[in-house]
């Protein structure tokens, strides 16, 4: 397998160019790109660089990409890296710190030249910042073990990029212009610098059973497929990409990387796969919104097909409530299933909380007891360095979904991985059969600190909050400090969701491709309100009267009643300002701009919707912006599926790899 250059040498030749040069080995070929052009060449093995070239202080430890923007194309480069650690003898690291380069001479990241550029940097900074993004040099950090041995003969001498699975290849939107130009150039051969990054969680630690000194590993790969955060990116889309899917292996290394045994146990989740929503009205909970399309059962097999080709046979573990307010989605998940009766797919329902209810979290036992004969059907992979042939193939995965695919699933999955690295200490004789990885506290210690890590990094990715219930993952109890810490963390996932997430999904869909500058796009949509006055102006009327409020507590008062009229009138103010704001609430909140969601907020087609709360009160101001807003994100809807991608059809042909 080629490997990357782990490390460049930035120089910037004025408004030119921008020159990478390899530290080593000496003489390799640089790349240059030109600003005004945009053209990028690797240039001929020891070429001169421009006598008025500048050399950077800072390292280059990859380029992560070119992105659009408003005013310029960005190269994104990593100018700071974490090692946290080696596996197959390999250094895994976190990318840390960052610099954004404009190719427009006439900008300035630091002084952007207006509004809409200084908001889309923004973006791109905060999800740069805010994410968790692991990479290797020679290592396919993208592929599980499994897949990897499979095509380990077809690889051969191929690049990262080339073999890396593109679900989990985060950044390979913004790499496109690389890979075109290795694509088409046989001279232009740019793989050494595309640096395939995902976007997960990666944490591998020595443990020790006894007199065996093992190392476990856990890493997660979030696809970059209807990514997104948690109430903005629900259930499927057309081509059966669902969101917040993330793939878990979880490694267990014995006696070395490659001298010795490697045992991974795979597991993946994803959002229910039905077109549904959850929209966001101000109130603790959401509306419950399932769409009934004509496309819903094609979607639904495009993705559980994918699932069998790429793992194997599948058993999908539902987790939502049987009742309340997830009944509905319960109900119409089970309905399409039944419909849909997609081939070596076997459904479980476990309503998670009647089963665990006052902290009983024990019961999980319950649902592994009605998993066991799949998980032994399904096993996990094998392998023995002095064998030819794995000792053992995994050949199928269990899905496991509640609402959000965080809490719930996380607690699901922790156990699951829990019975499986027990069942293969006791298969490689390290413990006995009637022994238990429960009696080992140094390695319950670390799997379930791993696990917790992993728990939370997955949540703040989606709901920007650490995940629930974590404390049950780290000690194996529910706690009542646990209850706190929850309370807390629900609290702010609510602001989050409702206040600050539209900007974080339009980073999403601008690093992931989702959305980019089309022929006729407004750019002002980003930074004006063009919400009318009698909507925006509430919020402002309500702060006004708190401050009153506040301020005559200070006032000096002639007699228990003389301030009681100046109270009543502020509070009454503050009352009304507030009913308004929560009987408009979907005015209110902080919706994506870049891809809108009217045409599911005000979806009226087939299907079910628990309540059409924070709609407002029909003004004819309102519903004249609503009819707007609906007609635009339709005419961007349909564009997205006139460019839409074979993906289907090569599932469906089954022309895509199975590993």
């Amino acid at each position: 397998m080629k490997s990357l250059h782990q490390r460049l040498i930035l120089y910037s030749d004025g408004n030119e160019t921008y020159t990478f040069v390899p530290a080593e080995p000496v003489g390799a070929r640089s790349l240059t790109i030109y600003r005004n052009s945009g053209d990028i060449v690797l240039n001929a093995s020891n070429t001169p660089l421009p006598v008025t070239a500048e050399r950077s202080p800072k390292t280059i430890y990859g380029i992560y990409g070119i992105i659009t923007l408003a005013m310029s194309d960005y190269i994104i480069v990593i100018t700071g890296r974490e090692l946290r650690g080696h596996l197959m003898r390999q250094n895994i690291y976190r990318a840390t710190e960052y610099d954004i380069l404009p190719l427009n001479p006439d900008v300035s990241v630091h002084s952007p030249p207006n509004a809409v550029e200084s908001h889309l940097l923004a973006l791109v900074r905060s999800h740069l910042q805010g994410g968790t993004f692991f990479f290797s040099y020679a290592w396919d950090i993208t592929r599980r073990l499994q897949a990897q041995w499979m095509t380990l003969q077809q690889d051969g001498d191929k690049a990262l990029w080339e073999i890396a699975d593109d679900r989990f290849f985060w950044n390979k939107f913004l790499q496109s212009r690389f890979i075109d130009i290795t694509s088409t150039s046989v001279d232009q051969n740019l793989s050494a610098y595309i640096l395939p990054v995902i976007y997960g969680t990666f944490d591998i630690r020595p443990v020790s059973v006894g007199i065996h000194q093992l190392r476990l590993c856990l890493i997660s790969r979030r696809s970059r497929y209807r990514a997104g955060t948690r109430y903005f990116r629900r259930g499927i889309d057309s081509e059966g990409h669902v969101a917040n899917f993330n793939e878990t292996e979880q490694i267990l290394l014995v006696g070395g990387d490659d001298s010795g045994t490697q045992l991974s146990f795979v597991q993946i989740r994803g959002s229910i796969p039905l077109y549904w929503a959850e929209i966001n009205t101000l109130r603790y909970k959401p509306d419950v919104q399932i769409m009934e399309l004509q496309d819903t059962i094609d979607a639904m097999r495009a993705h559980l097909q994918e699932n069998v080709n790429l793992y194997g046979e599948q058993a999908i573990v539902n987790l939502v409530n049987h009742k309340g307010h997830e009944k509905p989605v319960k109900e119409a998940f089970e309905k399409y299933i039944q419909e849909a009766k997609p081939p070596r797919t076997r459904y479980e329902y476990f309503d998670f909380h009647s089963e665990c209810k006052n902290m009983r979290w024990d019961r999980i036992s319950v649902l592994l007891s009605k998993l066991e004969d799949d998980l032994n059907k399904y096993g996990y992979f094998h392998l023995d360095s002095s064998k030819p042939e794995p000792v053992k193939l995994q050949i199928g995965v269990v899905r496991t979904n509640c609402m959000d695919n965080l809490d719930r699933t996380n607690v699901a999955q922790a156990a699951i991985a829990k019975w499986t690295l027990n069942r293969q200490l006791k298969a490689l004789g390290i413990i006995q059969e009637n022994d238990s990885v429960d009696n080992y506290d140094d390695l319950m210690r670390e799997f379930r600190e791993m696990w917790t890590d992993h728990a939370n990094y997955i949540s703040l990715a989606y709901s920007g909050t650490g995940a629930l219930k974590t404390d049950f993952t780290r000690t194996g109890k529910r706690t009542r400090k646990g209850l706190l810490e929850d309370g807390y963390n629900s609290v702010m996932r609510y602001i989050k969701n409702n206040f600050f997430d539209g900007a974080r999904q339009d980073a999403f869909d601008l690093m992931t491709g989702a959305w980019f500058p089309r022929r006729g796009w407004n750019p002002a949509t980003l930074v004006v309100d063009r919400r009318p006055l009698i909507i925006r102006a509430p919020p402002y009327v309500l702060f006004f009267s708190l401050f009153m409020i506040c301020a005559g507590l200070t006032l000096p008062r002639t007699s228990d009643y003389s301030l009681f009229y100046y109270f009543l009138f502020w509070f009454t103010i503050a009352a009304i300002a507030s009913a308004f704001i929560f009987v408009h609430g979907i005015e209110y909140v902080n919706w994506p701009r870049l891809l809108p969601l009217t045409d599911v907020i005000y979806y009226d087609g087939p299907g079910f919707r628990s309540g059409r709360k924070g709609m407002g009160l029909g003004l004819p101001a309102l519903e004249k912006v609503k009819e707007g807003a609906t007609a635009q994100a339709r005419a961007i809807a349909e564009q997205h599926r006139r460019v839409k991608s074979k993906r289907l059809e090569e599932i469906e042909m089954g022309t895509k790899r199975v590993d």
